[in-house]
């Protein structure tokens, strides 16, 4: 599969098989997340693979997603805020920037060896720190259960047209501007 391929493919699965995934896979994209760029090269983020059945069981709880514990894996990332203080106020920003792009680059792995997963936002924060021991001074950036997808995955459509969501020099200018000559 190619990359355009993967990511117009990729897709957020709820209902999993009973196929227990080959760990590997999913170490080698939590490998490809490691690729993401990181402000100034500073790399905040830390991985947790969690296959626990007790402990994705208290996951799919304190996420208020029942079918959490379904999965026969939770990958939680987590990034460390001082890796990126030195940027002071923008310093958040960019942790969060930059493990949105590393989250990418794991979903768009995941659909390239035929896993599937949803990512998780909506968690209780300091349960699933309790549960898996993650200090309180990191930040949880996202959850994902992983398994096979329980149906086929259907072609995905954009979301309106790219009309409607690009300008060129300025806000609202749906137009480039004509060229007239090569210089």
């Amino acid at each position: 599969m190619n990359t355009i391929k993967a990511i117009q493919s990729r897709r957020s699965i709820k209902k999993f098989k009973n196929k227990k995934p080959d760990w590997r896979d999913i170490l080698e994209a939590i490998d490809s997340a490691r690729y993401a760029p990181m402000a100034g090269g500073f790399f905040s983020l830390r991985f947790m693979l969690i296959d626990e059945k007790e402990k994705i069981g208290k996951i799919a709880r304190w996420s208020e997603q029942s079918f959490i514990q379904d999965a026969k894996y939770v990958v939680a990332f987590v990034s460390d805020p001082q890796k990126t203080k030195t940027y002071y106020e923008r310093g958040e920003r960019y942790m969060r920037e930059q493990a949105g792009a590393a989250i990418e680059n794991f979903l768009l792995h995941l659909t390239e060896v035929g896993l599937s997963t949803c990512w998780i936002g909506h968690f209780n924060d300091e349960k699933i720190k309790q549960i898996l021991k993650i200090p309180e001074n990191q930040e949880l950036e996202a959850l994902f259960p992983i398994g096979y997808a329980l149906e086929k995955i259907k072609p995905k459509r954009p979301k309106g047209n790219i009309d409607q969501c690009l300008y060129f020099n300025e806000w609202k200018n749906n137009r480039m501007k004509k060229i007239t000559s090569i210089e």
